[in-house]
């Protein structure tokens, strides 16, 4: 089998997905609230302690996408701290037991970077969008390192399932290398893994860098966040969302042009590529400008995600020898979402053909990957939406841009190291 690279992964927690309520299948709030119930039921009934934990809520597809009330969540999991991601984990519903639990009070401020919604008594709804989720999943109770290292064995075991023989993992724990070294030197370790911690723990990571790297593990560079997320109406966009959260019409951008130049200068100084994350239009212009102003001498740097790219920023990707690192699966799922929030920007969707008509060669300057456990990891995801602009079984009038399709060959090679 050819070389295959993920280019987007996120290993531990991937692995840690395996051990959580997956609420992918559920179609409406009722069906995740069920699934959640069974699972505290579960817990209650073995006497399990700790949270109960699930992934990939997707309210923008259900018919009534609205996520449950506090009070509805409280009522089907109890006293016992709950807590469900939604898929794109920029946001997530919590029980007030988890509140609780957190030291997360009702007369809380807003984090920097987040948002605690709040009904109109100023009530906490459970639900917390970017750096407010981050806030609450860092008090959740941390995994053990036994449990750490299982997490990570099963992810790569399934990535390698998959095919993949080099896996880039996206915002890196300070301790993933080290594990990953343990694996290597136990034959535990079945393929090439390339690190990218976030930049404020990037100093700490290469410093201690020589006690771990190897041939099959490198730091490959430092990741930072510019935006949120399209589901969250979070990504930083040009043009307002048709339907945007109150005041903030075009998104929230998480950092400005100057801080994310300084991001790009600090990864230089090491001399390492920045990756970053933007995935809303007015991000991928911020970044790409801050990289054309600081113009670093570490080749290929990163944009991931990139699910909106303006036309006029499209060549500027070649010109500047910017990777565009993108996830085209996510259009499997996202498709409801686009059409509702976006209707007037669906042409900027995922511009495959342009970009790689502009000079990005796939599998040099345009890489897939699929951010797991965002979505699942399987390229044929990827080649089903980056070929057909739709999910399979679907009538070719609900495709996203087609005309931005790409032949399956240059899919393929999009995976290709």
């Amino acid at each position: 089998m050819s070389p295959r690279r993920e280019a987007h992964a996120h290993i531990a927690q991937h692995g840690r997905a395996m051990s959580m309520v997956d609420l992918g299948d559920a179609g409406s709030s009722d069906e995740m609230l069920v699934l959640l119930a069974e699972r505290t039921g579960a817990m209650d009934v073995g006497n399990q302690p700790g949270w109960v934990l699930a992934h990939s809520a997707r309210p923008e597809a259900w018919d009534e996408p609205l996520w449950p009330t506090i009070d509805e969540l409280d009522q089907a999991t109890g006293d016992r701290p709950c807590l469900a991601w939604c898929f794109d984990y920029h946001a997530l519903l919590i029980n007030t037991a988890g509140l609780a639990a957190i030291g997360l009070g009702e007369d809380a401020p807003d984090p920097a970077g987040g948002i605690i919604q709040r009904d109109s008594d100023g009530r906490p709804t459970g639900l917390l969008l970017e750096n407010a989720a981050g806030l609450a999943w860092a008090r959740v109770p941390e995994p053990t390192p036994e449990q750490r290292r299982a997490h990570v064995r099963w992810a790569l075991a399934d990535l390698a399932r998959l095919g993949f023989t080099e896996v880039h993992d996206l915002k890196s724990q300070t301790w993933l290398g080290a594990l990953l070294a343990e694996l290597d030197d136990a034959g535990e370790l079945p393929c090439d893994v390339h690190l990218y911690p976030l930049v404020e723990d990037l100093g700490r990571v290469h410093a201690g860098r020589g006690a771990w790297e190897r041939g099959a593990i490198r730091l490959a560079g430092g990741k930072i966040f510019t935006d949120g997320t399209l589901n969250s109406r979070t990504a930083w966009v040009l043009a307002p969302y048709a339907d945007p959260i109150p005041g903030r019409p075009t998104g929230t951008p998480i950092m400005t042009p100057g801080q994310i130049e300084d991001a790009i200068r600090t990864c230089d100084a090491m001399g390492l590529p920045i990756a970053a994350h933007a995935i809303g239009d007015g991000a991928v212009r911020a970044v790409l400008g801050a990289i054309e102003r600081v113009r670093p001498s570490a080749p290929l740097p990163r944009i991931e995600h990139a699910e909106l790219i303006d036309e006029a920023d499209v060549p500027r990707f070649a010109e500047l020898g910017v990777v565009c690192s993108v996830q085209p699966c996510h259009l499997l799922t996202d498709i409801e979402a686009l059409t509702r929030l976006l209707p007037h920007r669906l042409d900027r969707v995922l511009p495959l053909r342009e970009l790689i008509d502009s000079g990005c060669e796939p599998g040099a300057l345009l890489w897939f990957g699929s951010d797991t456990p965002i979505v699942r990891p399987d390229p044929e995801d990827s080649i089903q939406a980056a070929t057909q602009r739709r999910r399979a079984g679907m009538d070719e009038a609900s495709a996203i841009a087609p005309e931005q399709a790409i032949t399956p060959d240059e899919a393929s090679a999009c995976f290709q190291p």
